[in-house]
């Protein structure tokens, strides 16, 4: 079938060495992947699980650890969804898969007022049908394929409709402590994202849940950031990169920080490399102006802006 197609090009071989490279890079940055694991590759028929799975496949054959992969797919009943499809591609391509059935599109449909946003319960629901099938599978793992850029768009959508700063971590555990979510794709882009999937022809399906909904928030901050991407190339780069370097101090959480607690840190000198006092009558004979607010009297106009 098309899904198994295999290009020879020079330019999918590059594109290819990277895509693995970057979610080799990512695995172990993070250590998402251990010897022994059952990986739970969530398969929805987009281009990103797609490529997600393909990669992993190809890292099986040559990780320093062994580790199992089980392709799952949701089929949520939505209309007109190929319900073959993801069926005879994994058969094809020999890897190990659970279809499991579940009406969420029913359930959505019946929530959600027409014309209104879809996809936050839909995810909701659909996290929750497969973090009991991976507990029913045995699955040490639940691979999902968000990407780099779906992490700096949620950081964008949590700013600025949440007021939070957070975004999507490469390794998650969840709230219940009982399943390991990870990420692969995290230092994938998109845009080779696609270029992959189209060289290898995968058979794509589309979302016509929510995929079909207008103006989402999500599409709009897609939409931002591919026009800085446009005017200053490597931006979204650099913008995940600052989901790597997070400086507490420099923040204003209290919760994340202790600023109240600065004082009992704080060093103050009382004198200066040649022994002189510093911060007392020293600092009064070299600046007048401050002389006379150390004796609580008014400081001259113009003293305070110098």
């Amino acid at each position: 079938m098309a899904g198994v197609k295999q290009p020879t090009s020079n330019s999918f071989k590059k594109l290819q060495g990277f895509l693995r490279s970057r979610v080799g890079q990512a695995i172990a940055d993070y250590g998402m992947v251990g010897e022994g694991d059952r990986v739970m590759v969530c398969v929805s028929g987009g281009k990103d699980s797609h490529t997600l799975l393909d990669i992993l496949r190809h890292l099986q054959r040559s990780a320093p650890v062994s580790f199992e992969i089980l392709a799952v797919n949701l089929d949520q009943k939505q209309p007109g969804f190929p319900a073959e499809v993801l069926p005879e591609y994994f058969e094809a391509i020999g890897v190990p898969y659970r279809i499991v059935e579940q009406d969420t599109y029913s359930t959505v449909k019946r929530v959600i007022p027409e014309g209104k946003t879809m996809c936050s319960l839909c995810s909701r629901l659909r996290r929750g049908v497969l973090y009991r099938v991976a507990a029913e599978e045995g699955a040490t793992k639940i691979a999902l394929g968000h990407h780099r850029d779906d992490m700096v768009e949620t950081l964008f959508l949590n700013m600025f409709h949440g007021g939070r700063l957070k975004a999507m971590p490469p390794k998650l555990l969840t709230d219940d402590r009982r399943h390991i979510v990870i990420r692969p794709l995290a230092y994938c882009p998109e845009a080779d994202i696609a270029r992959y999937a189209r060289y290898r022809e995968f058979p794509i399906i589309p979302c016509t849940l929510c995929g079909s909904q207008a103006n989402l928030q999500r599409a709009q901050l897609k939409e931002m950031l591919q026009t800085w991407e446009k005017q200053w190339p490597g931006r979204t780069e650099t913008l995940f990169r600052s989901l790597q370097n997070v400086d507490p101090s420099q923040l204003a959480d209290p919760d994340l920080f202790d600023f109240g607690g600065l004082e009992s840190a704080q060093m103050i000198p009382t004198s200066d490399e040649d022994g002189n006092a510093i911060g007392t009558d020293l600092e009064k004979e070299f600046d007048p102006a401050m002389a006379l607010f150390a004796d609580g009297l008014p400081l001259p106009m113009g003293a305070a802006g110098r």
